[in-house]
Protein backbone atom coordinates (compact mmCIF):
# COMPACT_ATOMS: atom_id res chain seq x y z
CA UNK A 1 0.00 0.00 0.00
CA UNK A 2 1.41 3.05 -1.13
CA UNK A 3 1.63 6.30 1.22
CA UNK A 4 -0.75 7.93 -0.26
CA UNK A 5 -3.44 5.08 -0.94
CA UNK A 6 -6.23 6.21 1.03
CA UNK A 7 -6.78 3.70 4.45
CA UNK A 8 -10.78 2.77 5.57
CA UNK A 9 -10.84 2.30 9.67
CA UNK A 10 -13.20 1.34 12.01
CA UNK A 11 -15.98 -0.93 12.19
CA UNK A 12 -19.04 -2.41 10.70
CA UNK A 13 -20.87 -5.52 11.76
CA UNK A 14 -20.94 -8.53 9.65
CA UNK A 15 -24.34 -8.17 7.85
CA UNK A 16 -23.51 -4.37 7.20
CA UNK A 17 -20.74 -5.71 4.78
CA UNK A 18 -22.11 -4.03 1.73
CA UNK A 19 -22.16 -0.40 3.16
CA UNK A 20 -18.00 -0.99 4.25
CA UNK A 21 -17.26 -2.65 0.42
CA UNK A 22 -19.43 0.87 -1.10
CA UNK A 23 -17.54 2.97 1.28
CA UNK A 24 -13.85 1.53 0.40
CA UNK A 25 -15.21 1.75 -3.64
CA UNK A 26 -15.87 5.26 -3.11
CA UNK A 27 -12.20 5.95 -2.29
CA UNK A 28 -10.96 3.23 -5.16
CA UNK A 29 -13.27 3.96 -8.11
CA UNK A 30 -14.75 7.43 -7.50
CA UNK A 31 -11.60 8.99 -6.38
CA UNK A 32 -13.30 10.14 -2.80
CA UNK A 33 -10.53 12.41 -0.83
CA UNK A 34 -11.60 11.35 2.56
CA UNK A 35 -15.05 10.25 4.20
CA UNK A 36 -16.88 9.25 7.30
CA UNK A 37 -20.10 7.23 7.69
CA UNK A 38 -21.86 6.13 10.55
CA UNK A 39 -25.01 3.64 11.08
CA UNK A 40 -27.20 3.09 14.06
CA UNK A 41 -29.80 0.79 14.12
CA UNK A 42 -32.14 0.48 17.42
CA UNK A 43 -29.39 2.87 19.43
CA UNK A 44 -26.68 0.47 18.51
CA UNK A 45 -23.63 1.59 16.06
CA UNK A 46 -23.46 -0.98 13.82
CA UNK A 47 -21.25 1.07 11.40
CA UNK A 48 -18.51 3.28 12.15
CA UNK A 49 -16.31 4.16 9.18
CA UNK A 50 -13.55 6.51 8.19
CA UNK A 51 -11.09 6.78 6.11
CA UNK A 52 -8.97 9.20 3.44
CA UNK A 53 -7.48 12.12 3.95
CA UNK A 54 -8.67 15.68 5.44
CA UNK A 55 -6.58 17.75 2.77
CA UNK A 56 -6.34 17.66 -0.82
CA UNK A 57 -2.16 17.47 -0.38
CA UNK A 58 -3.08 14.16 0.89
CA UNK A 59 -0.50 14.64 3.77
CA UNK A 60 -3.16 14.51 6.70
CA UNK A 61 -4.98 10.94 7.80
CA UNK A 62 -9.11 11.84 7.94
CA UNK A 63 -9.85 10.99 12.04
CA UNK A 64 -12.38 9.77 13.86
CA UNK A 65 -13.08 13.39 14.56
CA UNK A 66 -12.27 14.93 11.62
CA UNK A 67 -14.12 18.20 11.55
CA UNK A 68 -15.87 18.99 7.86
CA UNK A 69 -18.97 21.61 6.93
CA UNK A 70 -22.09 19.19 6.35
CA UNK A 71 -23.87 20.47 3.03
CA UNK A 72 -27.46 19.59 2.15
CA UNK A 73 -28.45 17.50 5.20
CA UNK A 74 -31.61 19.70 5.64
CA UNK A 75 -33.03 18.70 1.61
CA UNK A 76 -34.45 15.19 2.69
CA UNK A 77 -36.06 16.77 6.36
CA UNK A 78 -38.08 19.90 4.04
CA UNK A 79 -38.94 17.72 1.31
CA UNK A 80 -40.88 15.97 3.77
CA UNK A 81 -42.24 18.37 5.47
CA UNK A 82 -43.08 20.20 2.62
CA UNK A 83 -45.24 16.43 1.04
CA UNK A 84 -46.79 16.73 4.59
CA UNK A 85 -47.77 20.38 4.46
CA UNK A 86 -49.27 19.55 0.65
CA UNK A 87 -51.34 16.48 1.52
CA UNK A 88 -52.83 18.48 4.19
CA UNK A 89 -54.13 21.06 2.04
CA UNK A 90 -51.54 23.55 3.81
CA UNK A 91 -48.44 24.34 0.65
CA UNK A 92 -49.46 24.64 -2.90
CA UNK A 93 -46.59 22.90 -4.96
CA UNK A 94 -47.12 24.82 -7.70
CA UNK A 95 -46.86 28.18 -6.46
CA UNK A 96 -44.10 30.41 -6.61
CA UNK A 97 -42.03 30.21 -3.83
CA UNK A 98 -42.30 34.03 -3.18
CA UNK A 99 -46.18 33.27 -2.52
CA UNK A 100 -44.37 31.61 0.59
CA UNK A 101 -41.46 33.84 0.89
CA UNK A 102 -42.21 37.35 -0.78
CA UNK A 103 -38.14 38.45 0.03
CA UNK A 104 -37.74 35.47 -2.49
CA UNK A 105 -39.42 37.62 -5.27
CA UNK A 106 -35.90 40.15 -5.58
CA UNK A 107 -33.51 40.00 -8.54
CA UNK A 108 -35.77 38.58 -11.01
CA UNK A 109 -37.17 35.58 -9.62
CA UNK A 110 -40.82 36.67 -9.22
CA UNK A 111 -42.43 33.86 -10.92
Amino acid sequence: MSEHEPQVHGHCEPRFAAVREAFEENFRDREELGAAVAVTVGGETVVDLWGGWADPARTRPWERDTLVNVWSTTKGPVALCAHILADRGLLDLDAPVAAYWPEFAAAGKER
